[in-house]
């Protein structure tokens, strides 16, 4: 949403106001440490990024652009494709538009219009329902724990679904992952009910170190897969499917459809090649440091990190304090120290304790585990 002020009543030596959303942007990028996420950038950053020597390293920049989705954005999808061990693969503009496509896909090739899937997952939560409110589609939930469903749930599901959708990792409860024992249980217990199989894979690049096995080998276990480009990597926005290559295809009229062929999406698919030259190669050290990061915070009396040992480089931070006041110290402790522990807050079902997602990127790498302790200590003293 844009941010708009009007200046017409302000006198000539007043400031205009600086609303939440600008207060937050000037915080982070001010910060000169940063403990959860990167450093957001303007747009001239970003143009500056793409064109240097990181873009020129991903692709050729000299050349023309692209039109309806060949050159470049071919290129990136065939380079996903290629990870993930897949027939073929296509970008869209958006992950919501993706996951739609994707479970229409399947409902029209499996004749069933039922979808497994935890209540908890991306399309229930932060997609107002699209897959049921322009496909008609309808969910069952295999399970209602903060964790996806297990082969027994998955078989003694009590409903006829085609599509079986796995969210990995979970990020609403907590960035949760299965075993691999576990998730290949799963998928077999959906193959025995004659189900498919998508993995709602936005995060699905930092699986590896938890799963012991590479992109391909946990991709081979589904149908189709969808990842997303600029959570994890990074990028602009963005996100692919993949899958078998009729899949595809029909995925490809539908993006159409859905408004999803753009003329030209070249600064996206650019910030994506290098997000995938650049971050895949170190998310196994985001995630071996995020166990780090999470015992250093766990130290505080009456805090809680969640899951107890992260599982990816993401996971929860829960406080027994109030939303306003943690958002409202959150800013002054990097406006005023230039240390940025965390960004927002929010209420989880217990009066008085709130949550933050913390993302364990290239800037958390800099923190020593007394550093951590050191921040924090000052954050609680700021918040009292």
């Amino acid at each position: 949403m844009a941010n708009e002020h009007s200046t017409a009543s302000v006198p000539p030596s007043a400031a205009p106001p600086v609303d939440g959303a600008e207060r937050r942007f000037a915080a982070a990028h001010g910060a000169e440490r940063l403990l959860s996420g990167v450093r957001p950038l303007t747009p001239g950053e970003w143009l500056a990024e793409l064109s240097g020597d990181a873009g020129r390293a991903a692709y050729d920049l000299d050349g023309r652009t692209d039109l309806y989705g060949d050159g470049i954005v071919a290129a990136l999808e065939d380079r996903v494709a290629e990870l993930l061990g897949m027939e073929a693969a296509a970008y869209f503009p958006t992950g919501t538009m993706a996951q739609q496509v994707a479970l229409r896909c399947w409902a029209e090739r499996t004749g069933n219009q039922l979808v497994a899937m935890h209540p908890l997952a991306h399309p229930e939560l932060h997609e107002r329902h699209a897959y049921a409110q322009l496909t008609g589609l309808r969910s069952v939930w295999p399970t209602r724990e903060p964790r996806l469903p297990n082969a027994e749930e998955v078989a003694d599901c009590d409903e006829p679904f085609g599509t079986l959708m796995l969210e990995l990792p979970l990020r609403d409860a907590g960035f949760v992952l299965p075993s691999w024992e576990e998730l290949t249980a799963t998928v077999d217990a959906a193959r025995e009910r004659d189900a498919v199989v998508h993995f709602d894979g936005a995060r699905l690049w930092e699986t590896t170190p938890h799963f012991g096995h590479t992109l391909a080998e946990i991709a081979e276990l589904a149908d189709s897969v969808y990842v997303s480009f600029y959570k994890t990597l990074g990028g602009v926005s963005g996100a692919a499917l993949a899958g078998p290559e009729e899949f595809v295809a029909q995925a490809r009229a539908w993006r159409h459809r859905y408004g999803g062929q753009l003329y030209q999406q070249w600064p996206a698919v650019l910030s994506a090649l290098v997000g995938l030259d650049r971050e895949l190669p170190r998310l196994p050290a985001y995630v071996a440091h995020a166990k780090v990061v999470a015992k250093a915070l766990a130290a505080v009396p009456g805090s809680r990190v969640n899951p107890g040992v992260p599982q990816t480089h993401q996971f929860q931070y829960l406080l027994p304090y109030a939303v306003d006041a943690l958002n409202e110290t959150t800013l002054r402790q990097a406006e005023e120290t230039g240390q940025a522990l965390f960004r927002g807050w929010r209420a989880t079902a217990v009066p008085g304790v709130s949550f933050t997602e913390i993302t364990v990127a290239g800037p958390a790498l800099e923190w020593t585990p007394q550093e951590i302790e050191d921040a924090l200590g000052q954050f609680l003293k700021m918040l009292r």
